[in-house]
Parts: C-alpha cells; sequence; structure tokens
C-alpha cells in the first residue's frame, strides 16, 4: 500500500498490527515511513526510535531515523545512521544514494551541532511541548517554545514550531517572521523552508512560496513531498504548466501517490485538457478504489458522464457504509451530478440531499449572524454616508468585479469579458477580503466589517484602494482592465465605490430557485457555508436581494445586472450592454468566448469551454416536487414574477405588494 501511495491506508494498517505486536521492528519502521510521508515527522520520529531502541541491530529503524534527520537538516547525524545502516546491511538498496546526498549537503551546510542555530538542544522541553500539542493544549505547548527562545534566542527548531501554532490560529504574518528568521539561521533546515512555502501559499505570496519550496527540492531531491510542495505552490501561483510538470516529478518517485494524482488531474483540467484529466483520474481509482475525491472532481467537469460500471462501484462504497463525513458528502455528490446528467431527478435530489446532510456537520454557519451583518452594512453604507466619503478613493479604473451568488452564470461572464483584448482574465481574487480582514479594529478583537470602517480618516480610503490594486498587481500583465471575478464581494459594493469610485462592478443573478439550487447542488471545495440546507440558502438569498437592492437604491447606476437567463437568449445583445457599461468597444471575440484557451479554475471550467446552451436555464422545475421549502422562503419574490417562471404551487398567489 505505501509504494503504490495509498499512505493514509498504509498507516490504518500498521496501527491495528501494532496493537497485536507492539514491538515488531518492520511495522514500526513502516508507520514511520507513513507518518513521515504525510510530514508529521514527530510523531514519525517516536515510532522509528522505538524501532532503534528494541531492535538495535535492525537496519530498516536506522535508515528511516537517517531520513527523518535529513529533512529535519542534521546531516552529520544522519551520515552516522545511514552508515549504520550500511553496516547492518551493506547490500541494502538506495542506501549509497542517500549517503552521498547527506554528504553533499554537509558540504553545503552552514550550520553544525556546536552551532547557536543547531536544531539540536532542549529535546526534553521540545517533547514536553509536542505532547502538549497532541492534548489539544497548544498555548501550554507556545510557552514552553517561547521559554526555549528566551534561552536561545537562535533555537531555530522553537522558532519553526511556534510557527506551525502561529499558522493553526491563521497568524500567517508572525508565522512567516518565524520561519524566515531560522531559514536564515539554518539555510539547509528543509523543514522550515517547508513551512514556510506553505504559510506563503496562505497568504498568497506566490512567488515566494515558489521560491521556498525550490530551496525544499534543492535539498531534498529525493523526496515527492519536495516536489508536492513545489507543484503545490505553482498551483496556487496559477502557473499551471509548472505545476503539472513536479506533479509529474512526484509520480515517477510514488507511481500510485493519490494526491499527485489528483492535483494533475485539476491542473489538466484547469488548462482545458480535459480528456487526460479524466484518464489521470481514472489511473488514480484503479490504484486507490476508495478515492472518493477523485470520483467528485470527475463529476465536478460538470459535461462529464461516468460508465454505469463507475456509478455502481459508487454505490457500493457508500452502502458499504465505511466512509466519513467528506467521503460520503463527495460521492452522493458525484451520483447526483450523474443522474442530473442522465435526466434522473429523483435519485439525484436523494443524493443532493444526503450529501448536504453530511457536508453541512462539517461546516460552521450562523444564519442569524449574517442577518445582523447585512443590517449594519445596509445602516452604515446610507446615502449621507456615501455622499459624506464621496471623492475620497483612488482614482483607478482598471478593476471590473464581477459579484453575485455562486452558480449563477459569473463564470461565464468573466469569460466574455476576458476574451476582449484589452481586458486582463486572472481567477477568484481573495485580496479585497484579505485586506478588509486585516483591517485594525478599533474597539475590541471581536470587531468585523464594517464597524472597522468606523476609524477611518479621509485619507484612508484612497489608501485602501491603492493597497488593493498594488496586491493584484501580480496577477496582471500590461492590459489596461483586469477582471476580479469573486462573488462574495457583493456585500463590499458600497466599499468599492468608496475606494475604488472608477472601477466597475457586474453583478451576477439568476432565477431565485436556479441560483438557490444551483448552490446547494454544489459541493464547493471550501467556502459557502450557507449552501447546504434549503431553508438558510432561501434566507442566504433574500439577504443577498436585500443588499443588492440597496446598492441599487443609494449608488444608482453604479452596479449592471446581468440576468443569466438573458445571456442565454440573447447573446449579442448582452455581450454590448456589458461592454458599453465597462466602456469598451464591441469586439466579436467575445462572441466566441468558448474559443478562448485562458486557464480557468472555478467548477464552470469546462462549461465555458462550449457555446452557449440553455439546459440550465429553469433546470430547478424538474425538482419542484423536492424543494418545497425552499419555494416557502423565497415566496416573497416568486411571487412577483411571471407565471412562467414561478412554481405552480403559486401560480394562483399574486403579490400582496404590488
Amino acid at each position: 500500500m505505501l509504494r503504490d501511495g495509498h499512505t493514509e491506508l498504509a498507516l490504518a494498517e500498521c496501527k491495528t498490527a501494532i496493537v497485536e505486536y507492539p514491538e515488531d521492528a518492520n511495522l514500526l519502521c513502516l508507520t514511520a515511513q507513513c507518518l513521515m510521508t504525510l510530514q508529521r515527522f514527530d510523531t514519525a520520529a517516536k515510532h522509528a526510535d522505538k524501532a532503534r531502541a528494541l531492535h538495535p541491530n535492525f537496519p530498516g529503524g536506522h535508515e528511516i531515523h537517517g531520513d527523518l534527520l535529513l529533512v529535519e537538516g542534521k546531516y552529520e547525524e544522519a551520515i552516522k545512521s545511514y552508515e549504520e545502516t550500511k553496516r547492518l546491511d551493506p547490500r541494502r538498496g538506495k542506501i549509497e544514494d542517500k549517503l552521498k546526498k547527506a554528504r553533499q549537503l554537509v558540504k553545503a551546510s552552514t550550520f553544525h551541532d556546536g552551532d547557536t542555530s543547531s536544531p539540536n538542544g532542549y529535546a526534553a522541553e521540545i517533547n514536553q511541548a509536542t505532547e502538549f500539542e497532541t492534548n489539544g493544549e497548544p498555548e501550554k505547548a507556545e510557552a514552553i517554545y517561547r521559554d526555549i527562545l528566551r534561552q536561545n534566542p537562535n533555537h531555530v527548531e522553537a522558532m519553526r514550531l511556534l510557527a506551525v501554532i502561529a499558522k493553526a490560529h491563521k497568524k500567517y504574518g508572525d508565522a512567516e517572521l518565524l520561519l524566515k528568521r531560522a531559514v536564515s539561521l539554518a539555510p539547509d533546515y528543509a523543514r522550515a523552508w517547508l513551512e514556510l512555502s506553505s504559510t506563503q501559499q496562505k497568504q498568497e505570496k506566490h512567488e515566494e512560496a515558489i521560491n521556498s519550496a525550490q530551496q525544499v527540492v534543492n535539498l531534498t531531491s529525493n523526496l515527492p513531498e519536495a516536489y508536492m510542495a513545489l507543484a503545490n505552490a505553482y498551483s496556487k501561483a496559477n502557473q499551471s504548466e509548472q505545476s503539472i510538470e513536479n506533479y509529474r516529478k512526484v509520480i515517477e518517485i510514488v507511481p500510485k501517490h493519490p494526491g499527485a494524482h489528483s492535483g494533475l488531474s485539476h491542473q489538466l483540467k484547469t488548462i482545458g485538457n480535459q480528456a487526460e484529466a479524466i484518464e489521470v483520474h481514472r489511473q488514480n481509482i484503479a490504484a486507490h478504489p476508495d478515492n472518493t475525491d477523485a470520483y467528485w472532481n470527475m463529476a465536478n467537469m460538470k459535461t462529464f458522464r461516468f460508465e454505469d460500471h463507475e456509478v455502481e462501484a459508487m454505490e457500493d462504497l457508500l452502502d458499504q457504509g465505511n466512509l466519513d463525513d467528506l467521503g460520503t458528502a463527495q460521492l452522493c455528490n458525484a451520483l447526483g451530478l450523474e443522474y442530473e446528467g442522465r435526466k434522473n431527478y429523483k435519485p439525484a435530489f436523494k443524493n443532493f440531499q444526503n450529501c448536504n446532510f453530511a457536508q453541512r456537520k462539517l461546516e460552521n454557519y450562523d444564519p442569524v449572524e449574517n442577518e445582523i451583518i447585512t443590517k449594519n452594512i445596509i445602516e452604515m453604507f446610507n446615502e449621507a454616508y456615501l455622499a459624506q466619503k464621496q471623492g475620497l478613493g483612488n482614482s483607478d479604473a482598471s478593476p471590473i468585479f464581477i459579484v453575485g451568488l455562486p452558480r449563477s452564470g459569473s463564470t461565464l461572464i468573466e469569460q466574455i469579458l476576458a476574451s476582449h483584448s484589452q481586458v486582463e482574465g486572472t481567477r477568484e481574487l481573495s485580496e479585497l477580503g484579505r485586506i478588509v480582514q486585516a483591517l485594525p479594529k478599533p474597539h475590541s478583537r471581536l470587531d468585523r466589517f464594517p464597524d472597522t470602517l468606523k476609524g477611518f480618516k479621509d485619507e484612508s480610503w484612497a489608501k485602501f484602494g491603492q493597497k488593493y490594486i498594488d496586491s493584484t498587481r501580480k496577477y496582471r500583465s500590461d492590459l489596461p482592465y483586469f477582471i476580479d471575478k469573486n462573488p462574495n464581494n457583493f456585500v463590499f459594493t458600497g466599499l468599492l465605490h468608496l475606494i475604488l469610485p472608477n472601477a466597475k462592478i457586474i453583478n451576477a443573478r439568476r432565477h431565485p430557485l436556479d441560483s438557490c439550487f444551483g448552490s446547494f447542488k454544489q459541493l464547493f471545495a471550501s467556502g459557502q457555508a450557507f449552501s447546504y440546507d434549503l431553508t438558510e440558502v432561501g434566507e442566504y438569498y433574500l439577504q443577498y436581494m436585500s443588499l443588492m437592492e440597496h446598492w441599487h437604491k443609494v449608488l444608482p447606476g453604479k452596479v449592471l445586472d446581468v440576468d443569466y437567463s438573458n445571456v442565454v437568449a440573447d447573446l449579442e445583445h448582452e455581450v454590448k450592454r456589458i461592454l458599453d457599461f465597462c466602456g469598451l468597444p464591441f469586439e466579436e471575440a467575445c462572441l466566441r468566448f468558448h474559443e478562448n484557451d485562458r486557464a480557468v479554475n472555478t467548477a464552470s471550467s469546462e462549461q465555458v469551454r462550449q457555446p452557449i446552451y440553455s439546459s440550465s436555464v429553469n433546470l430547478w422545475k424538474h425538482y419542484e416536487s423536492d424543494i418545497g421549502e425552499l419555494i416557502e422562503v423565497l415566496e416573497p419574490l416568486l411571487v412577483t414574477l411571471a407565471d412562467e417562471d414561478r412554481p405552480t404551487s403559486l401560480l394562483n398567489t399574486t403579490d400582496q405588494s404590488a
């Protein structure tokens, strides 16, 4: 299993066997190797140490111990372990290669065991801290690491471990400072570089993350984890070709590595190579039949159809009842999309419902809190406030924001605009939300948007706009306009008007039931916690509409509504309307958006590579008998629609407010 790259399953087997054979040398070493592959180095070391203590003449224990020392940057010690391995088993495969690598690193290394920056020392204290972390007491572990650093400010392992805690608490800036200090003292400490790359990815410092991951490869090129780190860094930076190259290197080392296959197939899909992406997913499933992630990613291409034996395999996995909530959610979502594609809507809905029941348990969403935030935004961004702050922002006119709700046609609008010669298509950017989150909290650490704006001085608005422009420059070339397609930014419309008054804002809209059910049947990789319950998604839609109506009232003409059904019905008219709003001349390429070969990361990537189609319009009608609670929540909006757009249960109902 381990050799095939099925690490989690291998680890589970080892743990089961160790209960019966707790002192078996092979099991201890295999467990350590699994844990090391999963980058759980500290726990791996405990198993390797136990193997060496119980079986001092077993070469495997010394070899895995050497591997761990090599990753930690303790090259002299790694050489000793490898030499002991060779003494015990002169013919042991690859041991000479490992010795050669370790000796090369010693020559290049700038710190040694006697240096103050060595990771060695304070072993008892660090073991105690690790135990505290394992027991869910990170604050006690943090106190130990800080105490070590007070005594020895250059202790790189304490820095690294303290950074790991900071990262767990999303204090990425603090973690990065610690890790940069660690690698400056110990430039050959691979684990510190690995953590630094991960921390920089969290902050979307893409070039820095790539450079840090490259250091890991330079130091430990024999480990697949090094190339995984580099592939992931390139993936986050939207550099698909380089990401693909490094995922392939992982697979060369571990031919059945599940994570590398998953990452590779995603990048192939992103650049439009759907056929090979599907082939890689199927290879992953052949090696790991219970890989629910691969099934879900294939289904998430939307235009893909499973073969009958694959549907049966998914049904069998569900029937076995051994999956966790995420695995259940992924398979049920995949089956729901497959049955919908086959126009078999009853089992499709049942699977969507089962998916969301499992996924909702993993989400943290408070609909009352969302309602309060919406109310606060509307109260703060009133006409008087907007007039008072008018003209204080940055004059840059390059951003075009596409907002709305997920699954409402925002990717289609993005693809249309990105096909224009003057417009840069980027990706779903999170810079605006990140800058908002980082705003000082004037009264309490619990303060949140929009209260964090109350301390703004007149000059702060332009500075905020410039900070946004500077932070997004890395996604742009020299084109005069660029797209920021992040549907969740609809809550920031008033803020955007004040910090970037010349930016364009387009609101992607769709029939309320198509919009809500589109979100309900989408298993999102992250975020959109409101979407896994029919009542909650309906209530969220009402809050969204309330907010958009407010923006139209207090900022007339600032936001262009683009309805998906209108784009489908008359593409040319809507394209001209969108371009006119953005101040752009008409170009035929915008009508041929599906010919654009740009990388697309969203769930709609394969759909926007096809000519316009109408099959998604009024798709909700196939599920009308199953979505009664959603219809009930949305009734105030639905009764205002034309008869052909209403559910049959509301055909005799008129809008009482008309």
